[in-house]
């Protein structure tokens, strides 16, 4: 394994480890995932530019959109629990009380 595809993998896992265990903010849960996509992001360029076709190239883009599109679906309901509940805390949220 080349340094390169180590750090990219560390970068993925340790945002996995940080959704799997510091789950006290909506916030921070969105982080770590933005964080997941960006070292996903990266490493897909990378691999395009590695193999040097140009069927590949379009893949980074649209990771680039769904990523996008999944940090403003992230930051809806983020918005919408700091008003409602005052915080973003997740111990504070109920789903039986929504």
């Amino acid at each position: 394994m080349t340094p390169v595809h180590f750090s990219f993998s560390s970068a993925f896992i340790l945002g996995l480890m940080g959704l799997a265990f510091h789950r006290t903010h909506l916030l921070s849960a969105l982080l770590c995932l933005e964080g997941m996509m960006l070292s996903l992001f990266i490493a897909l360029a990378l691999w395009a530019l590695q193999f040097e076709s140009t069927s590949f190239s379009t893949a980074p883009m649209l990771l680039l959109a769904f990523s996008a599109c999944e940090a403003s679906t992230g930051l809806a309901p983020l918005v919408a629990t700091a008003r409602t509940h005052g915080t973003d805390r997740l111990r504070n949220l109920n789903l039986l009380q929504c």
